[in-house]
């Protein structure tokens, strides 16, 4: 039986770590929650994942000097929350890209000796453009398995997209049949969250933030009732709907880039010595069975002074 997570502390665990608490409904309802909202809701029984994304493992320049430490630390901020979370999920990029296929894969062999000491039973790992997009995922499958797949979960269905080992930035025909056909074995109003690294919608084109047939993804999720999807790529927090499909970025364990098309170039933000770990963080999602909801619980990627 999974143990009941005493609300107080999780909102204490949100005060601490500096995060902002949104309440996402599986009908699409997005809504900030004030912490005597939650505090007043009802204990039950239910489990929670945490989902960490574009690590960028091997990266080295100016917007972050302390990249070599980054990722580990992280790990140890996931292995010390106080309830150890059902299982967790890499939305991508876990390797920075390299020409080098004998580099690729000694970044991916060094990210998965490092991630190998997070404190928890099942971790899922998915491609991102820096892992695959050059060899179509070939060195991603040798170390990490799959690039698309599907699983269960205390009455949630799970679904892995990988829109990114096409280089062209698609799902591709084949992928987007065995959507379908993964998708036919669920009932109308199952539960559902869908994982990519790219998001689904056009957030910004022209920085390569949407993916080109990301909307056929759409139309086959559209007519099931309870879908949400989280991903990565943009390396910051940021929350859309698609009709009553919620769509939720995480942050970045490496560096932040700015707001959707908020400036000409997609260039990471500068480096702050005095806010190291200014935008960069870590997820984590509770999943409440009875109500189809969840609570997002936004954290930065480390509450330890280095």
């Amino acid at each position: 039986m999974a143990p009941k997570i005493d609300r107080r502390k999780f909102i204490r665990l949100t005060a601490a770590g500096g995060g902002a608490v949104f309440m996402s409904g599986l009908y699409g309802q997005v809504k900030a929650a004030s912490a005597d909202q939650l505090a007043s809701a009802s204990a039950y029984e239910d489990f929670y994942f945490v989902q960490l994304s574009d690590a960028h493992w091997g990266f080295n320049g100016p917007p972050n000097p302390d990249a070599a430490n980054t990722l580990k630390k992280a790990v140890a901020s996931v292995n010390a929350l106080p309830l150890k979370p059902d299982f967790i999920v890499f939305t991508g990029d876990l390797t920075h890209t390299t020409d080098d296929p004998k580099e690729r894969r000694r970044r991916m062999a060094e990210f998965k000796d490092i991630v190998g000491a997070l404190d928890v039973k099942q971790i899922y790992f998915m491609p991102g453009e820096h892992d695959a997009s050059l060899d179509n995922g070939a060195a991603f499958k040798e170390y990490f398995g799959k690039t698309h797949y599907a699983f269960d979960h205390k009455g949630v269905h799970f679904i892995a997209l990988d829109n990114v080992s096409d280089p062209g930035a698609k799902i591709g025909e084949e992928q987007l049949a065995w959507l379908k056909s993964e998708l036919a074995t669920q009932k109308k109003d199952a539960r559902i969250i869908v994982f990519t690294h790219r998001p689904l919608f056009d957030l910004a084109p022209k920085w390569d933030w949407a993916t080109r047939d990301g909307d056929q993804a759409i139309a086959l999720l559209m007519p099931y009732a309870n879908v949400t999807v989280f991903y990565g790529h943009i390396h910051q927090e940021h929350h859309h709907q698609t009709g009553h499909i919620a769509h939720h970025a995480a942050k970045s364990l490496m560096f932040p880039l700015p707001e959707p098309g908020s400036q000409e170039k997609r260039e990471p933000l500068p480096w702050n010595a005095a806010a190291p770990i200014r935008g960069l963080g870590f997820r984590e999602v509770e999943a409440e069975s009875k109500e189809a909801g969840y609570v997002i619980n936004e954290f930065p990627v480390t509450t330890v002074r280095a």
